[in-house]
């Protein structure tokens, strides 16, 4: 059982930069896959990156170079650093964990937080 809690999220203007973190409140990540999704008004849940617990990181391409995800397993947090901000990156965003090694889809993830909203202002 884990349990995962967001923070950092908030209202930025286009061009801005925000860090999300996710902290294991119950239970620890060291051991799974960390990965962020994010929800949209009306839209499906869609990944955005992950980060493996060999480091590896994979990113959504609408995001790759902007989007750093990063995990500190002695903090029992993962956290994506956003930079370079657009309006269409307004979501809420989802950090969530999976046993499996290069999860991109929902179903692949065991547990989830509750979310933090991102709005990014044009």
């Amino acid at each position: 059982q884990v349990q995962l809690v967001e923070s950092g999220g908030g209202l930025v203007e286009a061009g801005g930069s925000l860090r999300l973190s996710c902290a294991a409140s119950v239970g620890t990540i060291s051991t799974s896959t960390m990965g962020w999704f994010r929800q949209a008004p009306g839209k499906e849940r869609e990944f955005v990156a992950f980060v493996h617990v060999s480091g590896m990181t994979d990113y959504t391409d609408s995001v790759e170079g902007r989007f750093t995800i990063s995990r500190d397993d002695a903090k029992n947090t993962v956290y994506l650093q956003m930079n370079s901000l657009k309006p269409e990156d307004t979501a809420v965003y989802y950090c969530a964990s999976s046993y499996g090694s290069t999860p991109t889809l929902v179903p692949e993830y065991n547990y989830w937080g509750q979310g933090t909203q991102v709005t990014v202002s044009s």
